[in-house]
């Protein structure tokens, strides 16, 4: 099997895994890093969302072999202290009802407000159509998103 080098929220680790293994079961079957959550395996729902080189990913779509060597960032990497802007208004405003998605949400959320620190609604409601909610809590992080991108600006 092959050896792959992963840099993953700062840290280095390797992995002895096949070339086509789904970043996603890299990073919770063998890092332990469960905060990534499965959701459809077809990269629709977006609860699998993290950082690759800073944009939005959805892990379940790119291979091991792809992500070998790029900087790699999961929810548990946002913020040492769940204190990264995003991570702050998502408490402010109680988005979460089950939380199953929240992880992807805020992934693409911070990468989004990376990109455009000081959006419209629309432009908000635009880069997180993406990202499936079961419990439909999407004006809850709409807001959420508006009130980051303040703490941002």
């Amino acid at each position: 099997m092959p050896t792959f080098s992963l840099k993953i929220n700062g840290k280095q680790h390797t992995v002895d895994v096949d070339a086509d293994t789904p970043l996603l079961w890299v990073l919770r079957d063998h890092i332990n890093l469960v905060g990534t959550k499965f959701g459809c395996g077809i990269g629709q729902c977006g609860a699998c969302t993290i950082h690759v080189a800073g944009s939005a990913t959805r892990s379940c779509l790119i291979k091991v072999s792809q992500a070998a060597y790029m900087d790699i960032t999961t929810i548990e990497g946002l913020s040492e202290d769940g204190e990264h802007p995003v991570q702050q208004a998502w408490k402010e405003i109680d988005v979460p009802q089950c939380g199953y998605c929240q992880a992807g949400q805020i992934m693409t959320a911070s990468a989004f407000l990376n990109e455009n620190p000081n959006p419209s609604n629309e432009e908000i409601r635009s880069a997180m159509d993406g990202n499936i909610c079961r419990c439909a809590s999407y004006n809850s992080i709409e807001e959420a998103v508006k009130v980051a991108s303040e703490k941002i600006s």
